[in-house]
C-alpha cells in the first residue's frame, strides 16, 4: 500500500514504518555526534519508551553511553491492512539498530500500570542485565486500571474553580476562536491524580527496590511540563496542575525511600514540544505555534532529543546539576527565556486566522505533529508502495 497521513482532527491513526526509522536514525545520529556522556548509567529502565522523551531517553541511553536498555510500551502491531502504531515501528528500528551497535536491548509491549507488567520486568532484569543505575518514568496515558482495586480512572484537562476561556486554534480547520473549559469536579481532580500523578511511580520503584534490583547510586526521574504565563491555568491551577504536584511529593517520597542505597529520585521539567496529547489540549497548538517560531529566529529551539541530551549533560549526570528551588531538574530554561516568553505574549493577542501563517511557524507545528508518526522524513519515498508489516524484534 502507499501510506499517507490519516489525520482526525488533532489525531493521526495510521503510521509509517520507513518514516519512522528514519525519525530514529536522526535522533541516533545526533546523540553520536555529542559525544559520550561522561559518568553516564549502564543499566537503563525506561517506562514508556516508544515516543517523545521516552524514546529519546533510550537512545541518549544507549547511543550516548552504551547502556544496556530494558523498555515498556504500549503499541498497537500492524495487520497486513493497517499500520502499527508509530511507536511500534520506533521501537522496532531501535532494536535494529541497537542490535547493529551490538547493544542489549529488551521490550516488554503491555500494560505499565499492571501488576504482571511490573512482575515480568522483574524477571527479565533478573534473567539479563540484573540490577539498574537510572528508571525514567515517561508514561502518558489517558486512562489507568489501580492495580489494587482494578477500578479504571480517566483524567481530565479542565481548570479548577472557575471555568477558563481562552484562545485556541483548531488545527484541523485553522480557525481561531475563543473557548471555554468549565471546571472540574472533585472526582476529576482525584481521578486526574490517579493517572498522572506519581502513585504509579512510587509502586514501580517499590517493586524493584524489594527486588533488589536497584544499584547502589541509582537514579529515577519522572516528567513533567509546567510552562508560563499562557499556559499556566491549563498546566497550573488545573487538574494537571494538582497531578504535578502529586509527583513532587511522589519523588520526596522515593527519595526516602533509596536511603538504603543512595539513591535519588527527581523531577525533571522539559520544555513545550508538538505530541499528539498536547494538540489536544486547549491554547497549546497556538503556544506552540508561535513559541516555535520564535525559538527558531532565536536559534534556541530543541526537540526531545537535544533536550534529553541536556538532560542527561546538564542534570543527571552533572556535578552541578541545573535545579529549581523545589529541587527539580530544568531543562525548560531556553523556553522560559523572559526574553522568548515575552516575544510570545506580544505575537499571541495579534494573531488571528488572517495573519496565521505570518505570525506563527504553524507549518513548522503541523511538520513536528506529521514527524511523530514517521511523515515528511527526510530521504524516505512516500509515493513508493510499503508493507505495513515490519519484522518483529521485540
Amino acid at each position: 500500500m502507499i501510506i499517507k497521513p490519516k489525520v482526525r482532527g488533532f489525531i493521526c491513526i495510521n503510521a509509517h514504518p520507513q518514516g519512522c526509522a528514519g525519525n530514529v536514525q536522526e535522533q541516533i545520529a545526533y546523540t553520536k555526534a555529542q559525544g559520550a556522556v561522561a559518568g553516564g548509567p549502564r543499566n537503563v529502565l525506561v517506562l514508556g519508551c516508544s515516543t517523545g522523551y521516552g524514546l529519546a531517553s533510550r537512545i541518549t541511553a544507549a547511543f550516548g553511553s552504551g547502556a544496556k536498555t530494558l523498555g515498556v510500551c504500549f503499541e498497537k502491531p500492524p495487520t497486513d491492512t493497517k499500520t502499527a502504531s508509530a511507536g511500534y515501528y520506533n521501537t522496532s528500528a531501535f532494536h535494529d539498530a541497537a542490535a547493529a551497535a551490538g547493544l542489549y536491548a529488551h521490550t516488554i509491549n503491555g500494560d505499565a500500570f499492571s501488576g504482571e507488567c511490573k512482575t515480568q520486568v522483574i524477571d527479565l532484569l533478573r534473567n539479563g542485565i540484573g540490577k539498574v543505575d537510572l528508571v525514567v518514568y515517561s508514561l502518558a496515558a489517558p486512562r489507568r486500571t489501580d492495580p489494587v482495586t482494578g477500578e479504571l480512572h480517566s483524567s481530565v484537562l479542565k481548570p479548577i474553580g472557575a471555568a477558563y476561556t481562552a484562545k485556541n486554534l483548531n488545527t484541523d480547520t485553522l480557525k481561531i476562536s475563543d473557548i471555554t473549559v468549565e471546571p472540574a469536579t472533585d472526582a476529576e481532580i482525584a481521578a486526574t491524580v490517579k493517572v498522572m500523578g506519581g502513585e504509579d511511580w512510587e509502586l514501580w520503584i517499590k517493586a524493584l527496590r524489594e527486588a533488589d534490583l536497584l544499584s547502589e547510586g541509582c537514579q529515577t526521574v519522572a516528567y513533567t511540563y509546567l510552562g508560563d504565563k499562557l499556559t499556566w491555568p491549563i498546566y497550573g491551577h488545573a487538574t494537571i496542575g494538582k497531578a504535578k504536584e502529586d509527583l513532587d511529593r511522589a519523588a520526596d517520597a522515593i527519595s526516602a525511600s533509596l536511603q538504603g542505597v543512595g539513591g535519588k529520585a527527581r523531577v525533571a521539567v522539559l520544555k513545550a514540544l508538538v505530541t499528539q496529547a498536547s494538540s489536544a489540549i486547549p491554547v497549546m497548538p497556538l503556544y506552540l505555534s508561535i513559541l516555535i517560531k520564535v525559538m527558531k529566529e532565536d536559534g534556541s529551539n530543541e526537540g526531545c532529543i537535544e533536550q534529553i541530551q541536556r538532560l542527561f549533560t546538564e542534570c543527571l549526570y552533572s556535578a552541578q546539576p541545573r535545579l529549581d528551588a523545589a529541587g527539580r531538574y530544568r531543562v525548560d530554561d531556553k523556553e522560559l527565556n523572559p526574553e522568548i516568553q515575552a516575544k510570545v505574549e506580544a505575537i499571541w493577542p495579534l494573531v488571528n486566522e488572517e495573519n496565521l501563517f505570518e505570525l506563527t511557524d504553524f507549518k513548522g507545528y503541523n511538520s513536528d505533529f506529521l514527524k511523530l508518526f514517521g511523515f515528511g522524513v527526510a530521504g524516505v519515498d512516500y509515493e513508493a508502495e510499503t508493507s505495513p508489516l515490519v519484522k518483529t524484534n521485540f
